[in-house]
Formats: structure tokens, sequence, C-alpha cells
């Protein structure tokens, strides 16, 4: 047994008190056993009587929460989740044996980051009282339906026990054992919970419960996981009554195969309780969650603004505590009880998918569809038509993942594929600026190949995957007429057939107490390239990188990128793998891949500050924040021009204006080596991965 201390004569159980790693559990007793049995019946019994033997009666409480609604984009959701909206609440919470409850919200306000319709269930909006009836709902049944409860009379039929750990407390002169007790399904098909449930040796009270729930006990078929955690703490030395809670509800899209993970994240911090101070039988009339009028909740007043009291781990890539509860359910059950079914679905990973318009292609279309075959196994095929070339594009993949983030697959393609370190505009707006403007900034050249990856990810965005791949390069001709203007000649893509081995890494986090966050990405390719002409292949390493920081500074923001790469080795270096610049990311002011030579790096420098402006409403969206960013910034290249030279500087200055929650940037840049401007409209970077 392993002593803690607790301080005050309240003994508060902590998050650090009850972690237990997860390989504890295998050094217990079985499932099942005696021993595990009489406790857990004995829980159950003091659950059915509702504390009725200790006294308790009623209590009032205090509860202060934050209600959060958070999105991640992109392929593996590689960023911290970005904040959509937030409400900040209090509540006057009031209970009374056996099992009444009422809740009345007094003081609400929220803050609108980016447009949304989303509305709450009336569940998210109050605590969890008496952890949970028998019966466990979320999301006013639409979420959660009818899962026993682990510690009901049902849920003796519908779970296996486990005695995984024991704890002391320690409250001034008096120890208190907590008995950890592992919980998973018999039938894991079946609707249930999956976690631990934390019970008092001596009262067989509930001290903490962390569960997450099978794939059959979530209704909502968007849904990707739910996880709750519920915090008890001791009050007057004999009630185990709610201090803490975590909710955190995940969804993706279920009818396509899109990037894009909605976060609903409930924090609550439980206060002030006061036992039996003899409540009347009408404060539990009406609705167990209502509101007061709304001149009370105006009334109330919070310190500071929402965002600047969000606790730090809900604007986390994933918080600690949640992490650790869907890793100990997928110890319990098998990864296939816990994954959503997904059979038929389209395969868009992004709105350019379905359409877009480049020189080469014209107007193309495309569709495809991804097929789950279960056990991790899925198939998924990709098809595109370019009205202007008049040729069909088509990918495939065979693909096997697990729950734990490793996967492999094997992929062939016959399509085409974009030059430069990083895209300079969003696939939408290049699309339109193509067709109207005849203004493409994108290179491509025709791959034909088959390809071999394996990928392992872990937590937090970070991930590691090797690629192996034998391809035919060709260049490609403009097949396509704008609108107005001209389009500029094909990239002149290196005809050879290219072996490559590429090994990538990407990680990224978030720096604790402060609103800082950073991201990187590297790859590091083996190439082996012959021309049709040669004998021999040439042989060389290429890499590139990509690395940002943003850090809040005097009334604002520092928003820090590099970026860069080499080529080492290779007489005749295929055009396709020179590292290019110019364009609104890498090389402001400066034409796009204007720059191009074997080796360069950028760097940006770039502060934002929120300044008044006319705000607007957008009826049931939210109305948009009377304010915008200006964003100056300085860029330089350094690069060595064509395929050999001396090192040389590109440096730039331009100011980025932000508007409509930030979803809007408007550029415009000026070389400060040459002449000419640059001007730029497009939507905020973030959302290119979907665009």
């Amino acid at each position: 047994m392993r002593p803690l201390r607790a301080a005050g004569a309240a003994a508060l159980v902590s998050l650090a008190s009850l972690a237990v790693a997860p390989h504890a559990a295998a050094a217990q007793d079985g499932w099942n056993d005696a021993r595990t049995r009489a406790l857990v019946a004995a829980a159950i019994e003091r659950r059915t009587i509702q504390l009725a033997d200790t006294g308790l009666t009623d209590y009032t409480a205090r509860a202060h929460g934050y209600l959060t609604f958070l999105a991640q984009l992109g392929d593996g959701f590689p960023d911290p989740p970005a904040v959509i909206k937030s409400d900040e609440l209090m509540l006057e919470v009031y209970w009374g044996a056996p099992d009444r409850s009422k809740q009345r919200i007094v003081g609400r306000r929220d803050t609108l980051l980016l447009p949304t319709d989303i509305n709450y269930h009336r569940d998210h909006l109050g605590v969890v009282q008496n952890n949970f009836p028998a019966i466990i709902r979320l999301g006013d049944g639409d979420e959660v339906r009818d899962v026993p409860h682990p510690l009901s009379i049902a849920g003796l039929a519908t779970y296996d026990y486990r005695i995984a750990d024991s704890l002391a407390i320690r409250a001034g002169d008096r120890a208190i054992d907590v008995m950890m007790v592992s919980v998973r399904p018999k039938d894991d098909r079946q609707p249930a919970a999956v976690g631990a449930v934390y019970i008092d040796r001596v009262s067989s009270s509930v001290v903490r419960m962390t569960f997450s729930f099978t794939r059959a006990a979530l209704r909502d078929r968007q849904l990707e996981d739910v996880s709750v955690i519920l915090e008890n703490g001791l009050v007057e030395g004999r009630f185990w009554l709610p201090r803490r809670q975590e909710i955190e509800i995940r969804r993706t899209a279920s009818w396509m195969d899109f990037p894009a993970r909605g976060i609903i994240r409930g924090r609550w911090e439980i206060c002030c309780i006061e036992a039996n101070v003899g409540l009347a039988p009408i404060t539990f009339r009406g609705p167990e969650i209502e509101s007061a009028p709304r001149e009370v909740l105006e009334r109330h007043r919070f310190e500071g603004s929402v965002l600047s009291g969000l606790p730090e781990e809900v604007r986390a890539f994933d918080a600690e505590d949640v992490r650790r509860v869907q890793e100990e359910a997928r110890t319990l059950v098998r990864a296939g009880a816990l994954a959503r079914a997904r059979r038929t679905v389209l395969a868009s990973r992004s709105v350019t998918d379905l359409v877009r318009v480049d020189r080469t292609e014209g107007l193309a279309l495309g569709a495809g569809l991804t097929q789950a075959f279960g056990a991790g196994i899925s198939a998924t095929v990709t098809a595109r038509y370019g009205t202007a070339d008049e040729r069909g594009k088509v990918r495939g993949a065979l693909a096997w993942s697990s729950a734990r983030g490793v996967g492999v697959s094997v992929a062939g393609r016959n399509d085409v594929a974009a030059v430069g370190l990083v895209p300079e505009v969003s696939g939408l707006r290049n699309s339109i600026a193509a067709q109207e403007f005849g203004s493409d900034w994108t290179d491509t050249y025709g791959v034909r190949g088959a390809s071999l990856g394996i990928t392992a990810r872990a937590h937090r965005g970070n991930s590691l995957s090797l690629e192996l791949a034998r391809e035919s390069h060709r260049p490609l001709a403009v097949h396509a007429v704008p609108s107005s203007g001209r389009y500029a000649p094909a990239f002149p893509a290196t005809a050879a057939t290219v072996d490559r081995a590429a090994l990538s890494w990407s990680a990224g986090g978030t720096l604790r107490g402060r609103d800082a966050r950073w991201s990187s990405h590297l790859v590091v390719e083996g190439i082996s390239a012959t021309r049709p002409t040669a004998t021999a292949a040439d042989r060389f390493t290429r890499a590139a990188f990509d690395a940002e920081f943003h850090f809040p500074g005097t009334g604002g923001a520092w928003r820090l990128r590099t970026l860069g790469g080499g080529v080492t080795g290779g007489a005749a270096l295929p055009s396709q793998y020179l590292v290019l610049f110019g364009g609104p990311v890498t090389a402001p002011g400066y034409a796009f891949h204007s720059i191009r030579g074997r080796a360069g790096v950028a760097q940006r420098v770039e502060y934002q500050l929120r300044i008044p402006f006319v705000s607007m409403n957008l009826g049931r969206f939210g109305r948009v924040p009377s304010s915008l960013l200006l964003a100056p910034y300085l860029h330089g290249v350094w690069a060595t021009p064509g395929t050999a030279g001396e090192m040389r500087a590109y440096p730039s200055a331009g100011l980025g204006v932000l508007s409509v929650f930030d979803l809007l940037r408007v550029d415009v840049a000026r070389p400060l080596r040459g002449k000419g401007w640059l001007f730029s409209v497009d939507v905020t970077r973030a959302f290119w991965r979907v665009l």
C-alpha cells in the first residue's frame, strides 16, 4: 500500500494521488475473485441506500465550469485543437436524499472565436450527481444511453471486476484506504462502460470514477469516443461528494473520409458544500437543470475574460487525464470494441479532391470510396478526370491500422504531384484564381508508381513514418485556358524512373504555463533517379523541414516560421527535386517559385496585434468580433540559385490583415532587394488542409 498525504480537514483526492501505471493491474489478482466481488457488492449496496446511513439528508454547493467546443483539422490531426466557442458557467447545486437533484445556472457568458451554431445538450450544462444513476445517459440520451452503471445490480451481470491497486490517503491523523477496481464488460459488443472505479474500503463509498464506453454504447454514429472523470472529496470527514469533473466528447464525420474533428470539453470544480441544511421540497420542482432569468445571469460577475480563465488542459492537444482513461480502456477490451465501425464512406480528404482547376488539367472532377473490412483493414480508391487534358487519374490503397496508432499501407497511383517545400496558397483559392485570372500557383508533374508505407503515431500529434516507393516521373503540358489572362508555362519536370526511401517525423506541443505552442516536420529522402537516355542511376539525398513557434508578446503574439531544405550528391539533379522559394509563404514579394536551387532556408518573424474594428451579425452563427489582427512581418530567404553557387539573400517586408473571425487574410509584401509588390487574399492557413 502506498501512503499519500493531503492537507486540510477535508481530504480532497487529487489527480496525482490516484494516477496508476497501466502495468500495475497485471501484477494483481485475477478477475472476479472473492475479495473483489465483496468490495464491489458493498459499494453497490452503499449506492443503493444513497448514503442514508451516514446521516446525509441534503446539501448545497456551487459549481464553476467551462464548456468548450474545439476543432482539429488534417490527416492524423497533427495540431492542437483550436477553440471555437467557450462558455463559462456558475451553478447553484442542490441535492436531497435519496436521489433528488436540482441545478440552477446563475451566471453564464461565452466567447465565440469562429462561426458556429452549436447547441449543447442540457445535461452538458450541469454536473453529475450521485456518480450517475443505475443507468448512465449522456447528451440527454443522444450520445450515451441505457448503459448499466458498473456499481449497480445490473452491473454485476454486465461487468468483470479486478482490484488493480490500493492507495492510502492521509487526512490529519486518519488514513483512508482506497481500492482501484478495473471494470470491463463481459461482452464488449454490448453497451457498457470501460475503466475504473476507486472505492473507500471502509465505507464502500465511491471516491473516483474514470471510464469510457464501448462502441455499442455510443448512439451517435459520428461519435469517436466519450470519456468521463468524476472525482469526489471527503466533506466533514464523512461524506464523499462531488469535487471535480471532466467530460470529453469527440466527433468526426461519418459520411465522408474528411479529416475534421469536433471536441466538447466540460471542466467543473465544485466548492462551498454545506451539508444537512434542511432544503424544502419546493427546491426540486421543475427541470433538474434550469437557467435563472437573463437579468440574474447578467448580474453575475466573473473574473477576467473567458479565455484568460480557461484551464490550460482545455487548450491542450489532449488532456492528460482523458488520455489515460482511453489508454486504460484499450488495455481492458479489444480495440474493435472501442473503434467506430465505418463501412463505406466517400474518400474525400479536401474540397479539391472533389473539384479543382489548374493549368495542366483544367477543371478536374473527382470522387472516391473507402471500404472498411474490420480488424483495422480498409481499402480506398479515388479517381479524377481533367476536362482540359482529357485524362483520368487514379489512386488506390490497402491499409491496416491499429488502435495504438501503428499503420501499414500499400498504395499505387497514376496521378500528379506538386513540387515545392509547402503550398503557397490554399487549394480553393488557387482554383478560383486559376480559372478567373490565369494565376495558377502550383507546379506539378506526372507520377505513376507504387509504395509501401509504415506509420507510428503517438499522442499530441507526434508521428514517425517510412515510405518506400518506385515511380515514373514525366513533365506535363498546359492544356487549359483561363477566363482572363494567360497561364505560365508548365513546370519543366525531368522524366525519370525513381526509387526512393523517405523517413518523416512530425512533432508538436504546448508549453505549460504559457499560451505558446510549437510544431515541426522533417523529411529525409534517399533517391535514385534514372533518366530515359542514361545507363546508370543518379543517387542523391534530399531533406526538407518546416518548424513553427507561436508565443505571446506584449499586447500581441509572435509567430515564427522556419522552412527550407537541401540536396546533396547527384551530378544531374531532376528539376522536381530542387528547393523552390517564391510566393506568399516561402518568399513574399517575389514571383512564384522564382528562387530555385540546391539548398535554401526561409525565416519569417511576424507580430500580430489586435485592434478595434466594425462588428457584423451572422445570425445563428454568432457575431463577428469587433476587432481585427494587424500582422506586420519581416521575411528572409537565403538560397543557392541554380544548381550551384554562393548563398544569396532575398529579404522582404509585408503586412497581413486578418478579419472575419481571423478566417480571412489579406497580405501585401514588397521585396527589399528589387522592385514590385505582391498582393494575396486567402483563408487562414490552418484551414488549407481541408480546402
